[in-house]
């Protein structure tokens, strides 16, 4: 990979770039170009776009001609090696345009909401540098911090500006010369297939003349986008003992659970919430709480009046959750619907959370762990919004389910072989909108279709109450022109090599399907995909041939 400059015909001659169709040859600054940039007045027009250089030293105006303009700012582009190309299997398609991330840079001034605080513990000392450094041309290294969860580097606003003052994206104005607080963010670029060129989208660098920019381009500015880490942070800490590794919902669900943190799984309806929950607990106690009230929470109280005592009764609930905690395992209390419950209901559970206490006289078993869910208000009209303490008392976890993600526990669950093939290939109907007028489709509801085509021998014309009209019309057509068996030699190496975890599910439960004269070399390609799909693909195999045998006799 080479950062280099484009020249005028790529940008507005015989040469030019596709993509400047789309966006045009104008480009904004960022935060950290105005920061550091000399502006003799002439640098930025009123909508943040700048000049930039081209080869040669000529420059694209704030305008979007090619002129000589005597500031400029440095938009790199960088031409791709072959070995490079590996970058854009994480492009994504935006207005036509191949997008993608690399590398990180100190872009945009911190919002206001933290910027009194940070001030504040980074005069008194207590923000945490990172040990990681960015220079972007500059002849001090600038640090980097880490505040809030966010990554972060102060950067002195140059003196040069002609007005004395910098306005940033934020809107506010800054006096040339003070300290602002950059977030480092990833660094956006569109990407020209037939040049194989990255071209940033905005303009990154300021305060540079042209023959600087050419030699920082050659020599420095590819290491800065992925800045070093300092052998010897300011803390004095090695830092070697941590892990930094992805966890799907589930895991992660588990570990604040196993951590005694109180968990809320935000997700649609149908996306397997309460599903989820089994997962980690299969015997967790289950309490709907929009069928609750404070009562059935809390408690009765009865007075005899023979008596003349007052009698506190548990709940039924906690009774039925000591007797499940006393194996001494770790159990879940699990409060299902919790945006739902009404203000009064969700008070009563943020008590219980805060004291692990219910009704000011029973305390929760030690090893109870606390996990809700509920859907939000766009979705439920009588959801209402967590007011902001109990909010705080839990960690988020939201949940999407795709196609992917369900697949695996569609098939541990027996789903049914017609409803795996159809949304393999067609996911957009995983879930659909809700009118109120039909049936949609969900997850929960795709159960449901599976359930009533086992019972009714793959009758598909039973569909509509569970899915709807129009998805029902949809999957008799889709396999009304499938054919009953695929040729097995169609697929390649590399087009098994290149199959989604929804396509190579769908390819195995095809291969089940294939004439016992076939048999072997569809069981040759399962392998292929991998020895999870083989292992799949030979108990399913099993259970069908034990079941043929049984009903021969």
């Amino acid at each position: 990979m080479k950062a280099v400059f484009l020249n005028s015909r790529q940008v507005i001659g015989g040469e030019k770039l596709d993509l400047f169709d789309v966006l045009g040859p104008q480009a904004k600054a960022t935060d950290f170009t105005l920061a550091t940039a000399d502006d003799d007045g002439f640098l930025v027009d009123s909508e943040g776009n700048a000049n930039y250089f081209l080869q040669g030293g000529k420059s694209v105006s704030r305008f979007g001609l090619v002129e000589q303009c005597s500031s400029s700012c440095v938009r790199p582009a960088m031409r791709l090696a072959p070995s490079d190309e590996k970058l854009l299997k994480s492009a994504r398609l935006q207005d036509t345009l191949a997008v993608l991330e690399y590398g990180s840079y100190p872009a945009r001034v911190i919002d206001a909401g933290l910027r009194e605080s940070l001030l504040r513990d980074y005069e008194q000392g207590h923000v945490v540098k990172t040990g990681r450094t960015f220079h972007f041309g500059r002849l001090e290294p600038l640090p980097e911090f880490t505040y809030a969860g966010r990554r972060l580097c102060a950067v002195t606003l140059s003196a040069a500006s002609s007005l004395g003052f910098l306005t940033l994206s934020d809107g506010e104005s800054y006096a040339t010369g003070s300290t602002v607080f950059l977030e480092v963010r990833p660094v956006t670029w569109y990407y020209d297939a037939a040049s194989n060129l990255l071209l940033s989208k905005t303009c990154l660098i300021g305060g540079m003349d042209y023959e600087r920019a050419c030699a920082y381009l050659e020599k420095d500015f590819l290491g800065d986008l992925l800045p070093s880490r300092n052998s010897e942070l300011s803390t004095g800490q090695t830092y070697s003992d941590f892990k930094c590794e992805p966890h799907d919902e589930i895991e992660t669900i588990k570990a604040y659970v196993q951590a005694d943190i109180p968990v809320f799984i935000h997700g649609l309806s149908g996306d397997g919430k309460s599903d989820r929950v089994k997962q980690i607990d299969p015997t967790a106690m289950d309490i709907e709480l929009v069928n609750e009230t404070p009562e059935t929470i809390n408690g009765k109280t009865i007075y005899n009046e023979a008596r003349n005592e007052i009698r506190e009764i548990k709940p039924v609930w906690l009774q039925s959750l000591e007797e499940l905690c006393q194996d001494g395992k770790l159990h879940v209390l699990f409060f299902d619907e919790l945006t739902n419950a009404t203000k009064q209901t969700q008070s009563i559970i943020f008590k219980l959370i805060l004291q692990r206490i219910v009704n000011n006289r029973w305390r929760l078993p030690e090893n109870v762990r606390i996990v809700a869910a509920g859907n939000d208000r766009s979705e439920s009209s009588v959801a209402h919004d967590l007011a902001e303490p109990l909010f705080g008392r839990f960690a988020h976890v939201y949940i999407k389910t795709t196609v992917e993600n369900w697949m695996p526990w569609a098939i541990r669950h027996n789903i049914n072989s017609y409803v795996l093939e159809f949304l393999a290939t067609n996911s957009m109907y995983l879930r659909t909108e809700y009118t109120g007028q039909e049936a949609n489709a969900d997850p929960r509801r795709w159960e449901m279709a599976s359930k009533i085509l086992d019972s009714s021998g793959n009758d598909f014309a039973l569909l509509e109450p569970a899915v709807g009209r129009e998805i029902t019309d949809v999957f008799i057509r889709f396999f009304q022109q499938k054919r009953l068996e695929f040729d097995l030699s169609s697929y390649t190496d590399e087009e098994l090599a290149a199959l989604n975890v929804a396509r190579r599910y769908q390819v195995a439960q095809q291969c089940l399907g294939v004439s016992s004269e076939k048999l072997e070399d569809a069981r040759k390609l399962v392998a292929k995909l991998g020895s999870e799909y083989l292992a799949w693909f030979d108990y399913t195999r099993a259970r069908k041939a034990a079941a043929e045998k049984l009903s021969e006799k």
